[in-house]
């Protein structure tokens, strides 16, 4: 296996939502998330206290600091600085993440700062949201307000997470249509637009306000795409699918213009969404300095069979989705996780080939992990061998894409510490660290650390040569 490079970023994520807690502390505004669980999934907890990073996290770095972390991608809350989206700046947001940040550089850990995970505020969302032009002016303002705090301390900034979900399945993340729509798949592709231009302003404003501080990239979930046969139109289903699940949200940032097939597909289903001039400019002179993104999985399309019941959507972002283009199956060849994501490491290996192959970008990998239903034991322990095996495979895998001529810059795992699973709350866990809270019950929020802990610690310590 090939060495990481010896500045090779180990260290793992979070998002604001899901871990901070503090929902309505300190002058921060509401998000769609502050409501979002309410509306839409009775039964699983709100993420007002998510695991109490806000109030905790001294202790949170700390532990990241003792792992060994070299890095920590987390999300600032966009209605934690500008409580409305586009009004009045909240200086207590500002000093929360400052003081998050220099910690973080006490201990010689990066930050990797996300402008936007999924967190719109909720009077923007309540003015139209993504489908309205007003949020992109909003969010450029929200991000010079960043970009001018704290240029002197951030080195990595990614756009916008998985902006594919967002798009693809924005109802469950608390953006999607209203139901009023006269044309659904129009206003979806017009959501995408949209944020691509507010990720090109912010690129843009980077460039402008921290030139020589700072580089940006995206950061979509990408994940390779088998197809289920060696038919030929088993073949073309997986191309069309691969458009708009892959490769859309990064060959418009990359090579500044949308590509011509998928902007066909659009015209020929009469989902074409509108643009200005002004924005294929800002498009075409926007081109990140690296690609981020989250891989968990692979998926497997076949030319819908006529008759075959695909099945509904299943809750989870994550799960697929069938058109009469393309239909989303299960791959029987793959293990699945207790929650039925398929186990895909050498997917991993190849996704990373793709995404090098087609854009000769650097490449850092911003979540990548297993969710499980962890198990506190009497004496505080948590053995999670799963964990560590699928991490063992996984980074295995990254060595082998390295030593194949990938370029890469880091890895960061999903998640540094236990945080409420966006659709299975708490009960799926994923992080290094156990924060003892329930569904429902808060308990004293402590941290354990799980046997995960000390076997990554020493796999940072080795920079991934020892993964035993």
């Amino acid at each position: 296996m090939s060495k990481f490079p010896k500045d090779f970023l180990w260290g793992a994520s979070t998002s604001g939502y899901q871990f901070e807690g503090g929902w309505d502390k300190d002058g921060k505004g509401m998000s769609v998330q502050d409501v979002h669980k309410d509306n839409w999934m009775p039964g699983v907890p709100s993420f007002h206290d998510g695991s109490n990073h806000y109030n905790n996290w001294k202790e949170d770095v700390a532990l990241m600091a003792e792992m060994g972390f070299k890095s920590y991608r987390f999300s600032i809350q966009w209605s934690r600085i500008i409580p409305d989206g586009d009004g009045d700046i909240n200086q207590k947001g500002l000093e929360f993440y400052e003081g998050l940040i220099l910690e973080l550089k006490k201990f010689k850990i990066e930050p990797v700062v996300t402008l936007y995970h999924f967190d719109l505020p909720l009077a923007l969302a309540k003015d139209g949201g993504w489908l309205n032009r007003r949020t992109i002016d909003a969010f450029e303002k929200y991000s010079r307000t960043v970009f001018n705090e704290f240029k002197s301390i951030v080195k990595y900034w990614l756009t916008i997470n998985e902006q594919n979900v967002v798009v693809l399945a924005g109802a469950m993340l608390g953006m999607g249509s209203t139901g009023k729509s006269k044309n659904p798949a129009k206003d979806m592709w017009q959501v995408n637009h949209n944020l691509l231009t507010a990720q090109a302003r912010a690129i843009i404003a980077c460039r402008e306000i921290c030139p020589d501080t700072s580089k940006i990239g995206p950061a979509p979930n990408i994940g390779s795409t088998y197809q289920n046969s060696n038919k030929p139109e088993d073949y073309y289903a997986r191309l069309r699918f691969d458009l708009i699940r892959n490769w859309t949200y990064l060959d418009v940032p990359v090579f500044g213009t949308y590509n011509k097939l998928f902007l066909k597909d659009l015209e020929k289903t009469n989902a074409m969404f509108e643009y200005t001039p002004e924005d294929m400019k800002q498009l075409a002179n926007s081109k990140p300095d690296f690609i981020a993104f989250n891989y968990y999985q692979t998926t497997t399309i076949e030319n819908p069979i006529e008759g075959k019941d695909y099945g509904k959507m299943h809750r989870d972002q994550h799960s697929g989705f069938s058109t009469k283009f393309f239909a989303q199956v299960k791959n029987e060849n793959l293990p699945k996780t207790e929650f039925g994501w398929e186990i895909d490491p050498i997917g991993f290996k190849n996704t990373l080939r793709e995404v090098f192959d087609r854009y000769q970008l650097p490449l850092m990998i911003t979540e990548n992990g297993i969710g499980a239903n962890d198990k506190l034991t009497s004496d505080n322990k948590v053995h999670d061998e799963y964990r560590i095996k699928y991490y063992q495979q996984h980074i295995e895998q990254m060595s082998l894409a390295i030593d194949d001529g990938v370029e890469m810059i880091g890895y960061m795992p999903w998640s540094a510490i236990d945080l409420l699973s966006t659709h299975e709350g708490i009960t799926k866990r994923y992080g290094f660290i156990y924060v003892n809270r329930d569904e429902f019950d808060l308990k004293d929020m402590a941290r354990y650390k799980k046997d995960s802990f000390f076997w990554y610690q020493k796999m940072i310590k080795s920079n991934g040569e020892k993964l035993d």
